[in-house]
């Protein structure tokens, strides 16, 4: 009997590893192959003058340059507006916050949030910051549109975080006379730092590769050269690869895989930032 139930159990474990392997490979080995077949189809595309030069022919020949900084542009300004926002709202609702109702109800808008379609976030975009406040088709107001998307990311890494600090070392400064705000700047933001800069590269990485909040409220498909101040307009890699796949015709396929290519470089050298601050602290925290 006992032998039975042991081999039992071997069985039902070695069936559930082989179910996690099966789902694992199911998830992973379709974003490979995608990834390999845009390095094999676009690597053609790149080189020097492609990466420096602007577009010129319809974007049938040249670069594309002012696509790459326009996108640098767009993720540093949702940045800048984002997570001083998100940082600050996640300290209130994890230190300050009461638990009731409306906190509740909030945390819940925030989750929403993640959910709502990006197109909806471009017409937001376009009512408020184009139209409303007369920002007009711009770099600042994509930037301010790609920040509203992003908050709810940036919110929610920095509620966990915050959450995640040690209470011991809350109650430890408060021990020895600190403030609760002295306790939250010197003591807790400092352990949740890595936490919420991984966030927030996550987001910013979300937002190089959105199409449709940029479509509507500033980006142009070719522009004689960068924008010169916030308030012009801009190119973009998304934007540029979606109309020089869907609209330019006779445009060559190793171009568009090119482009393709130059935006997943971009995500991914963003998504690989973020595993390394993560792994780096994880070492530094537990001295491995």
């Amino acid at each position: 009997m006992a032998v039975t139930a042991i081999g039992k159990r071997g069985l039902t474990q070695r069936t559930a590893f082989s179910l996690l392997v099966l789902a694992t490979a199911i998830v992973t080995i379709p974003v490979l192959f995608i990834i390999v077949y845009i390095i094999v189809n676009g690597a053609g595309a790149i080189s020097w003058e492609f990466l420096i030069q602007p577009p010129s022919q319809a974007g049938k020949a040249g670069g594309i340059f002012p696509a790459i900084v326009g996108t640098l542009y767009l993720m540093l300004g949702a940045l800048i507006f984002s997570l001083p926002v998100g940082v600050l709202a996640g300290i209130y609702l994890t230190e300050y916050a009461r638990d009731n109702w409306l906190t509740r109800l909030i945390n819940m808008a925030i989750l929403n949030l993640a959910g709502v379609p990006s197109i909806v976030y471009g017409l937001f975009g376009l009512g408020l910051f184009v139209m409303a406040m007369h920002f007009g088709m711009s770099l600042l107001a994509a930037s301010l549109t790609l920040a509203c998307q992003a908050l709810a990311m940036t919110i929610t890494t920095s509620r966990e975080a915050i959450i995640a600090v040690p209470r011991e070392y809350r109650e430890g400064s408060l021990a020895i006379g600190a403030t609760k705000w002295q306790t939250i700047r010197h003591v807790v933001l400092p352990q949740a730092l890595p936490g919420i800069i991984t966030g927030a590269i996550l987001a910013m990485s979300r937002a190089a590769g959105e199409t449709a909040p940029i479509l509507v409220v500033g980006a142009a498909f070719i522009l004689p050269g960068l924008p010169g101040s916030p308030f012009d307009q801009f190119m973009a890699l998304p934007y540029h690869l979606y109309t020089a796949a869907a609209h330019v015709p006779g445009m060559p396929k190793v171009t568009v895989w090119g482009i393709a290519l130059v935006l997943l470089a971009v995500v991914l050298s963003f998504n690989s930032l973020a595993i390394f601050i993560r792994i780096r602290v994880r070492q530094r925290r537990f001295g491995l």
